[in-house]
């Protein structure tokens, strides 16, 4: 009896046991099951999955690293641009050009963020123009990202992409620059401006003036190098200067003559194929030269060459309107025509020659109006703004006695005083600083026309506009702070 009893315990405590190992292992089963269900909901919400659109900061590693080509010219000061939203369907000759851009060199896509589009994004934002490291050095670069990100506080910076380097023959590229570029971009969370310039050789017009720069006598061969570039880094590029100062016969020598009509249709075409690719990216046209000059040969006056871009639609083919302007030798808030005296100057034209393109006030203002008066709604994207200054230099570049009139004191204010105008007036949406360090890249040379503007000062001190630019932007982000 005991042996039967015995041999029925065991029976029940088999039971029993099994019943638990099942019940375990459906429970463990279920909340498995569970925890897969949540972590794939998670990340297809985030978009690391790829189910949300936003934009992705990573930059492509599966294409190598070609050897180093160093530009052997710094690139002159910028004009500044504003924003518009297209309003004409393409034609069929754009169509086809952004068929041709799709055939550009495929890199590798990555999960998009949930980070807003930059071109809806229209609020003031400020940056600067950085140079990057002339030794192809990547722990230099970083040094650069390092102090606009984290020391500056800046969100924005720009960086001048010379089309001629980059593709010396046609179809053969040279990344070097630009993944080392928007590798540090990347690491520090940088939005970046590239203002895409100078048509190499191969591409120029026959008969081309090849001692300046010009547009290419194709446009195609421009938008295909522009869309190789938004291939190459997708969704990494914020937004895209067309060309700069197209005004002027040093920076758009053609055959065809300074004629507005020929840049829209560069800017045309280059429009239509970047939103095809990203329509997130920010078109700035390119931003004029403040010539105080016009006999359409040489150069056109900003304010008319404006005009004649607008009414060659302009304003269908530009999210923001690109502006230039570096103040000479008086302050921000000064308008053209009421210049106050000043009998220390040096230089006198502000004082004895009055005209617009001395102002940075009247410059703006009147940009912004005439966007206003021709129906449309864009915002001024300056490319470039700042005040020279020589007397840590002991010398400057010829045509820049200007510069002699500025104190390092006055630079800083300027540009302080320029970062709150254009904050307060409203129709400025991106504004980059000219430079951030042009200086020790150029070894302060007296020769160099962007060295007075640099804030970094000779020898590695800082002039007191880096320190103002410091507390301006921390200001602002204790301010936001909730």
């Amino acid at each position: 009896m005991a042996t039967v009893q015995t041999s029925m315990q065991r029976t029940r405590i088999r039971k029993q046991l099994r019943g638990f190992v099942i019940l375990w292992l459906g429970i463990t089963f279920m909340m498995g099951a569970c925890t897969f269900f949540a972590i794939f909901w998670v990340l297809g919400e985030t978009g690391i999955l790829g189910g949300a659109s936003g934009r992705n900061f990573a930059l492509p590693t599966s294409q190598p690293i070609q050897a180093a080509i160093i530009p052997t010219v710094i690139p002159t000061q910028a004009p500044v641009a504003a924003t518009s939203a297209p309003t004409n369907a393409p034609d069929s000759e754009s169509q086809a050009l952004v068929a041709q851009a799709s055939t550009a060199t495929e890199a590798p896509t990555q999960g998009p963020t949930n980070t807003p589009l930059p071109v809806s994004n229209t609020s003031f934002q400020p940056g600067i123009q950085v140079q990057h490291s002339l030794d192809m050095n990547p722990d230099n670069e970083d040094n650069w990202m390092r102090e606009v990100s984290q020391k500056l506080n800046l969100k924005w910076f720009k960086h001048q992409v010379r089309w001629e380097i980059i593709e010396p023959e046609k179809g053969e590229f040279d990344w070097s620059i630009l993944d080392m570029v928007m590798t540090s971009k990347n690491t520090f969370g940088l939005n970046i401006m590239m203002s895409i310039v100078t048509a190499p050789e191969w591409a120029r017009e026959q008969g081309a003036n090849l001692e300046k720069h010009g547009p290419p006598a194709d446009n195609a061969d421009y938008v295909n190098f522009v869309s190789e570039i938004l291939k190459r880094y997708p969704e990494q590029v914020q937004a895209i200067e067309v060309w700069n100062e197209e005004n002027i016969d040093r920076e758009w020598s053609s055959t065809r003559g300074l004629k507005a009509e020929n840049y829209i249709s560069l800017l045309k075409d280059t429009y239509t194929a970047v939103k095809a690719i990203d329509p997130g990216v920010i078109v700035i046209s390119g931003a004029l030269s403040p010539t105080g000059f016009n006999d359409g040969v040489g150069a056109w006056d900003d304010y008319i060459y404006l005009d004649q871009l607008i009414s060659a639609g302009l304003l269908n083919y530009t999210d923001c309107v690109g502006v230039h302007h570096n103040g000479y030798n008086i302050g921000p808030n000064i308008p053209w025509d009421n210049v106050p005296p000043d009998p220390s100057a040096s230089f006198r034209g502000p004082f004895d020659n009055p005209h617009h393109s001395w102002s940075f006030y009247s410059t703006l203002q009147t940009y912004a109006n005439k966007v206003k008066m021709a129906g449309g709604d864009q915002k001024l994207c300056i490319t470039e703004f700042g005040w020279a200054s020589t007397e840590d230099l002991g010398g400057f570049p010829a045509g820049f006695e200007f510069a002699n009139d500025n104190t390092l004191q006055e630079q800083s204010d300027n540009i302080i005083e320029a970062l709150d105008l254009m904050e307060e007036w409203g129709f400025v949406q991106l504004a980059f600083i000219w430079n951030f360090n042009y200086g020790p890249q150029a070894g302060w040379a007296t020769d160099n026309d962007n060295v007075p503007y640099s804030i970094i000062g000779k020898d590695w001190k800082f002039r007191p506009a880096y320190d103002a630019i410091i507390k301006w932007s921390q200001e602002r982000l204790e301010a936001a702070a909730p």
